[in-house]
């Protein structure tokens, strides 16, 4: 099956959703897991005037290391190896991009992600970056829903 999984998380619900939909894969199969945050520079806003980038690049840097110690602790707890990595888009690589080549990089063999995250409107329809990877990637990407798992925890809850 799967030995080597990457996914893609950015904070939001759907991409909590798909690290618990990987962490769960990975545990079953024995596999290494991966998640990857990606740090985005949205330069249409750098030269705004009185605007200070680095204060929003600063704030999802520290986003991505409190995921990855959340995601790193739940790894731990269910015995799935592997390590949170952080890339940074630019007006060169896109987010779907730097994820491609993360997922390279790290040789994986399955890439998931959340079907929307954290972008809005942009991503009404599939998500722009979710439709981006399955269109370029030449491995088997899975896509998260953003309900999945809404009737679990209904039930759950009743």
């Amino acid at each position: 099956m799967y030995k080597r999984i990457l996914v893609a998380v950015d904070g939001s619900h759907t991409s909590r959703r798909a690290f618990e939909s990987a962490l769960s894969l990975a545990s079953s199969t024995g596999a290494v897991l991966q998640p990857f945050y990606v740090v985005e520079n949205t330069p249409m806003y750098f030269e705004a005037p009185g605007y200070d980038p680095s204060i929003l690049r600063n704030r999802l840097v520290d986003q991505g290391k409190e995921l990855g110690a959340e995601f790193t602790q739940a790894m731990r707890a269910q015995g799935v190896a592997g390590d949170m990595a952080v890339g940074e888009a630019s007006s060169l690589d896109d987010v779907a991009t730097v994820v491609l080549k993360a997922a390279a990089a790290f040789n994986a063999d399955l890439l998931v992600m959340g079907t929307h995250g954290r972008r809005g409107v942009q991503r009404l329809f599939l998500g722009s970056v979710a439709e981006r990877c399955v269109r370029q990637a030449a491995l088997p990407v899975l896509l998260i829903p953003s309900a999945a798992g809404q009737e679990q925890a209904a039930q759950a809850n009743a």
